[in-house]
Formats: structure tokens, C-alpha cells, sequence
């Protein structure tokens, strides 16, 4: 199945694959070690952006490993970069409430990041609003992110977003896009060591994602094929690359494709080739290779449906 989203990904032109999950007791570390290293026998040039600092932690703990030994044997497998996601505010007051601070402290992603930073990897930095903080822990959120930066410089990007309450234990409101247009002018003042702001379409919509170009961001981020996270929580946003590259010109900018390490690949790919349109990827799904790797096999399956499957007799 992995393969196959690959697959559909290289279709409509993408490079990069973000790979995030939950924290499976029963998938150690050398899963994830052959898993890229899988994924990168079969597409040595597709990026691997994967594991937050939460799932690191996790392996870590895991694998009863330092995080720099993890970190280390991870990029020996293939990762390329770390997402900033679990980051949600980094102050333990919030954390605590949110029941986040058992994944990972403050101090404990922050770490992550060092880490990653020290050992050569690039990764991107997140701040998720509208729960119980307050507008000062909001700041000190942002003014620790700035600190880090100071200190390592391997931060690409900042991105942040509201809290999606739907179908949620904490349930709430979700904060208006006026005060997501705030948050992110803020974090343009306060961030002038980050070089590029994100703007998050996904929770937001398109056009708050466009206004969001003229209140700091300078990227409307990737086209996403699949995003289960956010829209679990009851955001249902989608664009491809055709509507984004519109509200980009429309707000009066020139879009170019980039990577995570943000060097510009060029123009939309739908202006050098033909790629199929969200509605067309079913073309993609069908011809993708949904073998498993090798390395897998020795792996078991053991979520609960594959458990149940396991005991029902002949």
C-alpha cells in the first residue's frame, strides 16, 4: 500500500513522502529502518520527510537508545528530513492538559530538533493554537522555536494552525481565521531568524490560505494526495496543484515548485507535463505496485483486526 501511494505521489509529480503515525508498541526500530531503507532501494531520489519528534522519543524509548543514536541509525536507513509535528504548544502547563506531555515534554521535542539539527538534518517547526493556552504561552512558544533557531539555524520553516475540535475528547471552538491571520503575522515579527512561513490551506481553506500570503507566509506548502490527521478532526479542505498555483497569481505571486530544503525545482508541473487531477488518480491507485517489501515479512502484523483474523479457525 505504501508503494502504491508512492506511486500515485511520483504521478502528479511530487518528491517527497511525510510519513507520520501513531506510536505502535509493536514496531520497533529496525521496522522503521528497513521500511526506508525499502523505500529507498525502490526510489533512491523521493525524499523521506518522517517522524516527529514525539515518535522519535517514542523509538527511543523504545529501542532503549539515546536520541542521538536513533536520530543517527535513521538516517543511515534514509530519512531525510523530520517533521515538526507534536509540537502543539511548548509550554508543559498546556501540554499537561492536553495529555501530550507523556509523548514528549517541551524540552523533549526541543531536544529532538537540536539533535537532528547537529547531526545534518533540516527539519521544519509547528505551532498548533485554540486550545487552552493563553496568548502569552502562545509567545513563548514562538520565542523558544526562535532560541533554537539561533542556536542550530536547521529549522526551514514555521507553520501553525488552529485547533480542529470535531469528533474530539476536548471538543471546543475552533478559532476563527481572522485569529490565524493574527497568530501568523505575530510569528513573522517574532520569527526573523525562520526564512519561510507556511500557510495552513489545509485547516484554513484556500482563500484564508491566500490572504495568509499577505500576512507573512511566503509558501502555500505541498499538494497533498491523502491527510488523515486534520480531517479526522473535521477539516476537509483540498487542493491540487492547479488551485494552488490560481490563488497564488491572484494574490499578484509567481509560484514555483520547491522541496523540502526549499531549492526551487521550477514551474507547476502541470506546465511541463501533463499530471492527472485529483479525480484522476484512481489511474494511479490501479497501476501501483501494492507488493510488500521483503524486509516487512518478518514483521507480523498485529493490530487488532490481524489478531482476530489470527484466530479464526479453517
Amino acid at each position: 500500500e505504501l508503494f502504491r501511494k508512492i506511486d500515485e505521489t511520483i504521478a502528479v509529480g511530487g518528491v517527497q513522502l511525510l510519513l507520520q503515525g501513531g506510536h505502535n508498541p509493536d514496531l520497533p526500530l529496525t521496522w522503521y529502518e528497513d521500511l526506508f531503507r525499502a523505500i529507498k532501494a525502490r526510489y533512491p531520489a523521493f525524499k523521506l520527510h518522517a517522524l516527529s519528534p514525539p515518535e522519535v522519543i517514542h523509538l527511543s524509548r523504545l529501542s532503549q537508545l539515546a536520541v542521538p543514536a536513533v536520530i543517527d541509525r535513521l538516517i543511515a536507513a534514509g530519512l531525510d528530513s523530520i517533521p515538526g509535528g507534536g509540537a502543539e504548544i511548548l509550554v508543559d502547563r498546556v501540554r499537561k492538559l492536553l495529555h501530550c506531555y507523556g509523548k514528549a515534554t517541551a524540552d523533549e521535542w526541543l531536544d529532538v530538533m537540536r539533535h537532528a539539527h547537529r547531526a545534518g538534518l533540516r527539519t521544519t517547526a509547528t505551532m498548533m493554537y485554540g486550545t487552552v493556552e493563553t496568548d502569552a504561552e502562545r509567545l513563548e512558544h514562538l520565542l523558544r522555536l526562535r532560541d533554537l533557531q539561533d542556536e542550530s539555524g536547521g529549522f526551514t520553516a514555521f507553520i501553525t494552525w488552529s485547533y480542529q475540535p470535531a469528533n474530539t475528547e476536548l471538543g471546543g471552538s475552533e478559532a476563527t481565521g481572522v485569529d490565524y491571520l493574527r497568530t501568523l503575522a505575530l510569528a513573522r515579527i517574532v520569527l526573523d531568524n525562520f526564512d519561510n512561513l507556511q500557510a495552513s490551506w489545509v485547516t484554513q481553506g484556500g482563500k484564508v490560505g491566500q490572504l495568509s500570503l499577505a500576512y507573512g507566509a511566503n509558501d502555500m506548502g505541498s499538494v497533498m494526495i491523502e491527510e488523515n490527521v486534520v480531517r479526522a478532526a473535521g477539516a476537509a479542505y483540498c487542493m491540487d496543484e492547479v488551485e494552488i498555483v490560481r490563488n497564488i497569481e491572484d494574490a499578484g505571486f509567481a509560484p514555483k515548485r520547491r522541496n523540502m530544503h526549499y531549492e526551487i525545482l521550477g514551474d507547476p508541473i502541470f506546465r511541463e507535463r501533463d499530471v492527472p487531477r485529483m479525480l484522476e488518480l484512481a489511474t494511479a491507485r490501479a497501476d501501483g505496485d501494492t507488493s510488500v517489501p521483503d524486509e516487512l515479512m518478518n514483521y507480523p502484523a498485529r493490530s487488532r483486526a490481524a489478531k482476530q483474523l489470527r484466530i479464526i479457525p479453517n
